[in-house]
């Protein structure tokens, strides 16, 4: 690798920074969505290929993703809907779980179901 590569590896993580710094509310929250679903995909790669490795990476930054969601749940304004997403985010990090224990791509995709339903409404927001 020469060192053009980092330069052009840095601008484009700048770049992203940038991106995610100045998106607003709507688009963050699509960005992470779109991050989960992108994880879990590169999960069932990982599985396919039996690189136990990567799959846990995988599912774990899914997981990060769905807690940052729970963390942030506003209960008080949220009400009903509120506790309604934080069921649906437990659910799907539980499945998480038991996709990484048992190595199971179906139920990755199921999460990516309710993920990418999630993230298409969120986009017509």
């Amino acid at each position: 690798m020469y060192a053009g590569t980092n330069a052009y590896a840095s601008a484009g993580n700048a770049y992203k920074s940038n991106e995610v710094l100045t998106a607003p509310k709507k688009k963050l929250v699509v960005m992470l969505y779109d991050g989960a679903i992108k994880n879990l995909k590169l999960a069932k790669l990982a599985i396919a290929d039996k690189n136990i490795e990567k799959t846990n990476n995988a599912i774990i930054k899914a997981q990060n993703i769905l807690a940052e969601f729970m963390s942030t749940l506003n209960f008080e304004d949220g009400g009903e809907i509120a506790k309604g997403l934080m069921n649906l985010y437990q659910y799907m990090y539980d499945r998480t779980i038991r996709a990484n224990i048992d190595k199971d791509p179906e139920i990755l995709d199921e999460v990516i179901g309710m993920l990418e339903e999630l993230r298409d409404t969120w986009s017509r927001i």
